[in-house]
């Protein structure tokens, strides 16, 4: 199997030899380059096609939600977009928030553990995203309170999008706005973590958004989760 190809974006040299160093140990991950700011990584990202770009935030000039922006929104090769990995501090601030919206698949903690960090990767790899039960309402409804700057408009205002799920979709799709994992998922709804796959991408797929993120913002943005 081949390694995952990593890029690392962050403006403080310190910080991304520390990351290399880190995940250079791991025969199953390879860091093809580095970043210093927001304009670099979308160069890098487009010339390295790496499969997980680790994005901090707030750099100077393009920031990471800018960048996050360029890679995910705007990807011009056939082969798929890198995934975005947002690193940020314990503070969950508007810009990982809004990171998030832009297409990122997930979040780690730049305090984490070597091996917590490493699994991160290659869960975001995997086509999952990294987002931790436990937080995962906070991240949603602090969206209500982002600067409208930072926020672009969501892709679920389709009109009759959410028409289109069944049922069971809408069943999915609120129980991951509440932040179950997809285990938790098939166990409530008697279904299998295949088949509760397979309708996390229909949903996807139906409201033209990049992950299970989104889909809990257009939830709560539709009223479903009757808050």
């Amino acid at each position: 199997m081949n390694p995952v190809r990593v890029l690392i974006a962050d403006d403080q040299e310190l910080v991304r030899a520390a990351l290399r160093i880190m995940l250079d140990r791991r025969a199953d991950l390879l860091v093809v380059g580095e970043a210093a700011d927001g304009e670099e990584a979308v160069a890098a990202a487009l010339d390295l096609r790496p499969d997980v770009v680790l994005m901090d935030v707030r750099m100077p000039g393009m920031t990471g939600v800018e960048a996050t922006r360029h890679i995910v929104g705007r990807w011009p090769h056939e082969q798929p977009h890198p995934r975005v990995l947002v690193l940020t501090t314990f503070d969950l601030d508007e810009y990982v928030h809004a990171c998030l919206r832009a297409g990122a698949a997930g979040f780690i903690l730049k305090n984490v553990s070597p091996d917590q960090l490493a699994d991160a990767i290659r869960v975001v790899a995997s086509g999952e995203a990294m987002l931790a039960p436990s937080v995962t309402s906070r991240l949603i409804g602090a969206f209500t309170a982002l600067p409208p700057a930072l926020v672009e408009p969501s892709p679920s205002s389709r009109a009759g999008a959410l028409g289109e799920l069944t049922r069971r979709e809408l069943e999915v799709l609120v129980l991951v706005a509440r932040g179950l994992s997809n285990a938790r998922i098939a166990r409530d709804l008697g279904l299998s973590e295949a088949g509760v796959k397979s309708r996390i991408n229909r949903i996807l797929t139906r409201l033209g958004l990049e992950n299970r993120v989104q889909a809990a913002i257009a939830a709560r943005e539709a009223g479903l989760l009757g808050e």
